[in-house]
């Protein structure tokens, strides 16, 4: 939240703690009543944006102006069900270990003629036999997640089969999933999106809900990105239209620009990856000049500022293509040294394609690519049609409740229907202070507070009853009344707040604004029931008007 979202919360819990305190301390009933009607015209102004949107410039100049946030079902939006492609993420995983393992033969000088991915395995094929134990070693020593087995090729050579072990590869999958899920949760929240569902579904799936979002096909285009980043060198000892007729020379491979801006241009670049985008530790959109447009200026870590500084410094004068999942977005020439680990990508982007190229790269990668297997657009009429039959069912309710009480309970009833009003007041105050989310779940919430509410106005006036016809009198009967009714109040309160804790933390979408606003009414209630409606029978008894109690 911005810091003037805090000064309406400040607020509530200054007011809030001053009526405890002077009812604590026994203080003059006077001043409490005074507080209560401030506390009252404090939530009355934080309610009015969330009425009524265009206030005026002194008003905003000089007021909070928190509003209460919408869900889908409320506002309408986009609902999106996404398929997280987890046996690429293992394939990507066993292509890291087939390149990790033809370093670490390389430096350990045993030879081989091929290693590859073959299926749900890297297969490695040696030159020698007798580099057999050295190869073994190797593999126990920095590839202990893998199971190895071997065989004989046709040149009579061994042939060795490295696999994920099924523990590890159960972990892998969910590692993937768990990365999967964080960075579109990271992608979605620097998109600017309020209030957004980010959560796992199934196995493999992952559901997103963003309300009211404007624009779903920029969200989707954004969520979809794999954003993996890779530094190659540019062939340009070949003709890049000679590998188009004939094939790219081996250890080259041909990628192509964005095809938005000006078709798809080709480049020949060599295979092997120098830098990666895991050393990225930041990105930011830059203003450039008039025809090249905002570029994203990317900060690396020491490594990545190490590798970089290594690679400028021998391939001067030659181009270095940056590439995103497989796509060239600039291939400038390296001129000079580039120390410090600053590194610029170009490439004529619009304002929002640098952005969200900045916000891919600071996010991170996908670990395996996303499809979505189901969409949904809410429109805003279904929101409204929401929002009258969740209005309706709360008046209809609150009407029940509020001619219930003042019929039953006479003036008594009357006192705790102010009471009541003051907590759907208090309530809708501090969620439009905290800016929480209202979902018809939430409005449920809301008569599910009244209904408490009315159950702990219930205990006290009972209470008093039963005192007053034991021959107490009404000064005694309140004292009595609210002391004896609060320990079972108090219980039940503190049980249903520990629920909504508990599904807040474990729930998600319409469940956490259920338990938000549940958690919210149980204060606003046990605050209304047990400390406002008893500041007006301390002021009839400290005036001595209170000669009898009708209940």
């Amino acid at each position: 939240m911005e810091n003037q979202n805090f000064i309406p919360i400040l607020i509530l819990l200054a007011l809030g703690g001053a009526i405890l305190y002077l009812h604590l301390t026994n203080g003059r009933a006077q001043t409490r009543l005074w507080v209560t009607a401030a506390l009252v015209v404090a939530a009355i102004l934080l309610l009015v944006p969330s009425a009524n949107p265009d206030l005026p410039g002194w008003w905003k100049a000089y007021l909070p102006t928190p509003q209460i946030q919408l869900g889908l079902d409320l506002q309408g939006g986009t609902h999106l069900l996404l398929d997280v492609k987890l046996d690429d993420a293992v394939k990507n995983a066993l292509g890291r270990r087939a390149d990790d393992l033809k370093r670490e033969l390389k430096d350990s000088k045993i030879g081989f003629s091929d290693i590859s991915v073959a299926g749900n395995a890297v297969q490695v094929k040696l030159t020698d036999r007798h580099d057999r134990s050295a190869f073994e070693d190797i593999i126990a020593k920095d590839f202990g997640d893998m199971a190895l087995s071997s065989s004989t090729s046709d040149s009579g050579g061994p042939v060795f089969t490295l696999a994920f072990r099924p523990r590890d590869l159960v972990q892998l999958r969910n590692n993937a999933m768990d990365q999967a899920l964080e960075t579109i949760r990271n992608r979605i929240d620097q998109l600017g999106v309020r209030e957004t569902t980010v959560a796992k579904e199934g196995d493999s799936g992952i559901l997103v809900q963003l309300p009211g979002i404007q624009d779903p096909e920029r969200a989707k285009d954004l969520i979809g990105k794999t954003a993996v980043l890779e530094f190659k060198l540019v062939d340009d000892s070949h003709s890049v239209d000679e590998a188009l007729k004939e094939g790219p020379p081996p250890g080259d491979e041909i990628l192509y620009g964005p095809p938005e801006r000006g078709g798809r241009q080709p480049y020949l670049v060599e295979a092997q990856t120098l830098m990666t985008g895991d050393v990225v530790t930041d990105a930011r959109v830059r203003p450039g000049g008039r025809l090249e447009g905002p570029y994203v200026s990317v900060d690396l870590d020491q490594r990545g500022a190490r590798i970089f500084d290594t690679l400028t410094a021998e391939n001067v004068g030659r181009h270095l293509a940056i590439i995103l999942d497989k796509t060239v977005y600039s291939a400038p020439v390296i001129k000079e040294r580039i120390p410090g680990g600053k590194v610029s990508i170009t490439g004529r982007f619009s304002i929002d394609e640098a952005h969200d190229l900045a916000i891919v790269l600071r996010s991170g990668a996908l670990p395996a690519p996303v499809e979505i297997a189901e969409e949904r657009t809410v429109g805003p009429s279904l929101g409204r049609d929401s929002i009258r039959q969740g209005e309706l069912s709360f008046v209809v309710g609150a009407a029940a409740v509020l001619i219930f009480m003042a019929v039953y309970y006479s003036g008594a009833g009357v006192l705790a229907d102010f009471g009541l009003t003051l907590n759907i007041l208090l309530l809708i105050c501090v969620m439009a202070a905290m800016q929480a989310t209202l979902t018809l779940p939430g409005i449920a919430g809301i008569v599910l507070t009244l209904g408490m509410s009315v159950d702990a106005n219930v205990l006290i006036n009972e209470r008093m009853r039963e005192e007053l016809r034991a021959g107490k009198a009404p000064r005694e009967a309140v004292r009595i009344g609210y002391e004896r009714a609060f320990s079972a109040i108090r219980d039940s309160n503190i049980s249903t707040f520990v629920a909504g804790l508990i599904l807040f933390q474990f729930g998600t979408g319409p469940v956490k604004g259920f338990a938000v606003t549940l958690c919210v009414g149980v204060l606003t209630g046990l605050f209304s029931c047990v400390v406002v409606t008893r500041i007006w029978y301390d002021y009839l008894i400290s005036t001595r008007k209170l000669a009898q109690i009708s209940v």
